[in-house]
């Protein structure tokens, strides 16, 4: 059997490559620390209806902490997505797409070209809610099978849902619905890293 099969036919071969744990753990840091950060840096700011873009812009006293936090953020899932072993290159892909799109949000800010932020943050969004998905294999390791990641699509697809409800309407707790799907989508990736590496420990026992 050729190697590439191989790797994919033997649940002890898919674990991701050592060092994603460090780069999946540093996307909720970065994410949910830099708006905690950025937050706390711009008294009077409230975190339920103002949006995390918002935080990245001249209206706060220090718009680059949270530029950064969604710089190495998308870094952090480029990283990610290069070291995911077994998982299907599409669903790479996708979380890579994510992580650049993300990053893009950061260079790109919302109060000086809005149009540009608005297109790379639904890129991010999506790429980052339907990749789990994309990942699907069946017969591979028990994180990457569709009745794992289809339902943790849907759950993601759900909050993003919330959220583009939330900025349809200028509702309350627009930045509460963001909170929740940004946060949720950094932590993705750290939770099919760790199941992976479970799998691979079981399949080796």
């Amino acid at each position: 059997m050729p190697h590439r099969l191989r790797a994919l036919a033997d649940p002890r071969a898919a674990a991701p490559r050592p060092w994603t744990v460090a780069s999946a753990v540093a996307a909720p840091v970065a994410m949910v620390g830099g708006w905690l950060l950025a937050e706390a840096l711009a008294p009077g700011f409230d975190p339920v209806a103002g949006t995390i873009s918002e935080l990245a812009t001249a209206d706060v006293p220090h718009p680059g902490v949270m530029t950064a936090g969604l710089l190495l953020t998308g870094a952090a899932h480029v990283a990610t997505a290069a070291g995911l072993r077994g998982v299907p290159r599409v669903g790479r892909l996708g979380l890579a797409l994510g992580g650049v799109a993300t990053a893009a949000v950061g260079l790109l800010p919302l109060d000086r070209v809005p149009q540009a932020h608005g297109i790379a943050a639904a890129v991010a969004f999506g790429a980052l809610a339907l990749w789990p998905a994309a990942s699907a294999r069946r017969g591979g390791p028990w994180p990457v099978r569709p009745a794992v990641a289809v339902p943790a699509t849907a759950v993601l697809l759900g909050l993003l849902g919330w959220f583009v409800a939330e900025a349809a309407s200028g509702g309350p707790v627009e930045g509460l619905a963001e909170r929740a799907v940004a946060g949720a989508e950094s932590v993705a990736p750290l939770a099919l890293v760790l199941a992976l590496r479970v799998s691979r420990r079981r399949a080796g026992s």
